[in-house]
């Protein structure tokens, strides 16, 4: 049983920054997917990024392309999600998930685990 963790939300202005965390209570292999979802009020659940936790490919919802970067340290079994020029729409609970191979089919909500969430607030 995996569990993630996540950390790193908050409230900020529109254009400023915020550093996502999420980390895994056990060893995760090389191949591990590990992405981020947001959900936002009244709205489905949608991906934002993916990665494997031992790095490589990264995938990315086109309306985060640019601004958001996903990145891993295999090390302490952590993915990273750093979200720069943030807009109100970006507001939304992000949640860590984790399954074996991000494939194509990496946006689509069939992952094995997933953290509690973590609340992302952006301001106009």
């Amino acid at each position: 049983q995996v569990r993630l963790v996540e950390s790193g939300g908050g409230s900020v202005q529109d254009g400023g920054s915020l550093r996502l965390s999420c980390a895994a209570s056990v060893y995760t292999h090389s191949s591990e997917c590990m992405a981020w979802f947001r959900q936002a009020p009244g709205k489905d659940r949608e991906a934002v990024a993916a990665t494997y936790i031992g790095g490589g490919s990264t995938y990315y919802a086109d309306s985060v392309k640019g601004r958001f970067t996903i990145s891993s340290d295999p090390a302490k079994d952590t993915v990273y999600l750093q979200m720069n020029s943030l807009k109100p729409e970006d507001t939304a609970v992000y949640y860590c998930a984790a399954r074996e191979f991000c494939s194509s089919r990496w946006a689509r909500l069939e992952y094995t685990y997933w953290g509690q969430g973590t609340q992302v607030t952006v301001s106009s």
